[in-house]
């Protein structure tokens, strides 16, 4: 069951991540893993001047019946992928330069196929 589910996981991870390479943003990591954490996806969006580190959640859902797959993403894992966001950065310090946002997306499975939900700037890293 639990590789069943990391199977799931994975394939959901690439789902969005071709979604958002669609939209132009640039691939920079994916299940990148720091000791807070792990953040799903990095990408590098760049609009008109500048470039924006986009550290993005993936969450999924077989149903809507329990909340959005987006509300599971509560306070204290926030301060986990902020911490994780640190860490890359103190690591990639090329990035340094860069406006930085937290983005969630969820995948909610429907009767037939399965409804994205993108919200950018889902949340802030309050002292960043």
């Amino acid at each position: 069951m639990a590789k069943d589910s990391r199977h799931r996981g994975l394939l959901i991870e690439n789902h969005v991540r071709q979604f958002l390479q669609r939209q132009g943003m640039v691939f920079i990591a994916q299940n990148y893993h720091s000791r807070y954490g792990e953040i799903d996806l990095i990408f590098l969006h760049r609009n008109s001047e500048l470039a924006t580190l986009v550290f993005v959640e993936v969450r999924y859902r077989k149903g809507a019946k329990f909340g959005s797959a987006a509300e599971t993403v509560d306070f204290f894992k926030q301060q986990k992928i902020i911490k994780t966001a640190q860490a890359f950065l103190q690591k990639e310090p090329k990035f340094a330069s860069c406006n930085a946002r937290f983005d969630v997306v969820s995948i909610t499975k429907q009767q037939v196929g399965y409804d994205l939900d993108w919200q950018q700037n889902a949340f802030q890293a309050n002292a960043w």
